[in-house]
């Protein structure tokens, strides 16, 4: 029975599953998205997101802790030096799946994991434009056009002429 299994098994060994996290991880980190099976970025997002709440202190302890699971110096500094400033005010929730469809050789669910604070696009939309109304308050609300008012034409003052042109 699988009473209070809830871990994804990915259909590998123990081994091969935390090395296959251990590699996503750091492409994750490196790259900062990356494509793969929505089942898998789901087990990713679990794996990774202590990671990065670790990596906002930066003490010898968590350098270590982050090192045992990714087992990449390179990466290790990367994410303490430039991913942990960018998260430093986030309480949580560092990484987005979105959704991509389907592979065509399997039909398995195809997903985008990103970081949230390095797309680009996402941060640049504007709040206002989120908003919506109702139909009917759509309705009451709209103004009537009003005929724009135009400002008086003054009339051109003439300069004074210069003895130049009086010669």
């Amino acid at each position: 029975m699988r009473h209070n299994k809830k871990f994804n098994h990915l259909g590998r060994k123990a081994a091969h599953r935390h090395a296959m996290l251990s590699n996503m991880a750091c492409s994750l980190i490196t790259h900062k998205r990356i494509s793969t099976t929505l089942a898998k970025a789901k087990a990713l997002r679990m794996y990774v997101e202590p990671l990065l709440t670790h990596a906002k202190e930066d003490t010898t302890a968590n350098r270590r802790l982050v090192f045992a699971k990714l087992k990449q110096k390179t990466v290790v500094t990367e994410l303490f030096q430039n991913v942990a400033e960018k998260i430093a005010n986030r309480p949580g929730g560092y990484t987005r799946i979105l959704r991509t469809g389907f592979r065509l050789g399997d039909a398995a669910e195809m997903a985008i994991i990103e970081l949230v604070d390095y797309n680009e696009n996402m941060l640049k939309t504007p709040k206002a434009a989120a908003k919506k109304t109702t139909r009917r308050a759509g309705k009451k609300a709209a103004p009537k056009a009003e005929a724009p008012v135009e400002a008086p034409v003054e009339a051109p003052v003439e300069a004074p002429a210069t003895e130049a042109a009086a010669e």
